[in-house]
């Protein structure tokens, strides 16, 4: 398929015949304004406010999660995450290569060291296959029923898989693999607030997961982000060390351990909680505008990455796939000095300097996808 053509559908659909069509612009059309200027009124900008507690309240009740810690962005909520879970200096923790940077940025953060396995082709992310066929070869169990990579003697403390664009891994087959090898599992969910697997909502699989809500996500609260579990000792724990582990009390300053000042401001929480009130919305026009670059790529050499029967994605980048780099490239090049933005996929975390000699299985399908992966516009589309 000629790229002009892709172009110029993309230019109808947006019913933007020459100006700059974005990535992924945020959608603000509803309370936005009415709850930032109330935390405004009110004084309570920082990280104490009724829009902080509204804000956990709600996605608890769209995750079905029973504890949510809201955070000032996803990278320090998968921080939380991994903490929580026992993540500790000189460990290891297995996650996908394929995937944006702050998840192997989170993992190193901890302490820990990122060990990198490949994907689904379909899924984009973490392959359960190569998560068996890995631990197979490399893991064993201890005496005390603790994982042990065989090759490095290092304790693989977690596996930390991420749903690609908000497409869904296969995360209940490597929840039942994390369960066999006694490793804590931590989901990813940065991308796929609103994504399902099974009837259940991302990040339900794990012991516990962090969802973003940066400026380019599906919906935003500028920055900020999230803790979702549904286990109580960690849901305390995780809130606990967000608000720099403090004692509560009326006016003294005591602190039981070391924590982090990760607590979402009351200011964001406004601006999360309106767009949250309008995600059923955004959702729905995004699956739309994915039926629409369906319908297009059907009949071409072009592959659009579909929602798989068990999942309902919620499609925050819809993605295309190339038969090869050199049509990629073009794609890139052609689409961008159109004015229309459009985006590889991520630099396959091992090639980066800081990561460069962690362990890694042989990638294939990563390295498949690297070359082949286009992100196409994706914003909700108005009027």
């Amino acid at each position: 398929m000629e790229t002009g053509k892709i172009i110029s559908f993309i230019r109808e659909v947006f019913n933007e015949p020459e100006g700059f069509i974005p990535l992924h612009a945020p959608f603000f059309g509803g309370n936005e304004k009415k709850y930032v200027l109330d935390t405004i009124e009110s004084t309570y900008v920082s990280s104490v406010g009724a829009y902080v507690n509204k804000f956990e309240e709600e996605i608890c009740a769209i995750t079905g999660a029973k504890f949510a810690i809201a955070t000032v962005n996803g990278t320090t909520a998968l921080h939380l995450a991994l903490k929580a879970v026992g993540v500790s200096y000189g460990e290891e923790v297995i996650t996908q290569p394929l995937t944006f940077v702050a998840t192997a940025n989170a993992i190193v953060h901890a302490g820990a060291i990122p060990v990198f396995v490949d994907v689904d082709i379909d899924t984009l992310g973490l392959s359960p296959d190569a998560l068996q066929a890995f631990l197979q070869k490399n893991a064993t169990l201890n005496a005390d029923g603790v994982c042990i990579n065989k090759s490095t003697g290092r304790r693989i403390s977690a596996c930390l898989p991420m749903h690609t664009f908000g497409f869904p891994v296969r995360i209940a087959e490597i929840a039942a693999i994390c369960k066999e090898y006694h490793i804590p599992l931590v989901e990813d969910a940065a991308e796929s607030l609103g994504s399902y697997y099974h009837g259940k909502h991302t990040g339900m699989y794990g012991d516990i997961a962090a969802i973003s809500f940066n400026g380019n996500k599906t919906v935003t609260s500028g920055g900020g982000g999230v803790v979702i579990t549904n286990d109580e000792k960690l849901g305390k724990w995780a809130k606990h060390i967000s608000t720099t582990a403090k004692i509560p009390h009326q006016w003294e300053f005591m602190h039981d351990e070391v924590g982090y000042n990760y607590r979402m401001p009351n200011l964001n929480a406004a601006l999360a909680v309106a767009q949250l009130e309008q995600l059923p919305y955004i959702l729905e026009n995004k699956r739309q505008l994915a039926d629409l670059y369906s319908d297009f790529f059907e009949n071409s050499n072009i592959r659009f990455v579909q929602k798989r029967e068990d999942t309902i994605p919620n499609f925050w980048l819809n993605t295309i796939i190339f038969e090869d780099k050199q049509q990629q490239q073009q794609f890139l090049e052609m689409s961008n000095q159109n004015k229309v933005m459009t985006r590889p996929i991520w630099t396959l975390m091992n090639r980066l300097p800081m990561y460069k000699d962690c362990q890694r299985d042989e990638l294939r399908n990563a390295v498949w996808l690297e070359e082949r992966v286009v992100n196409i516009p994706s914003s909700v589309r108005v009027g």
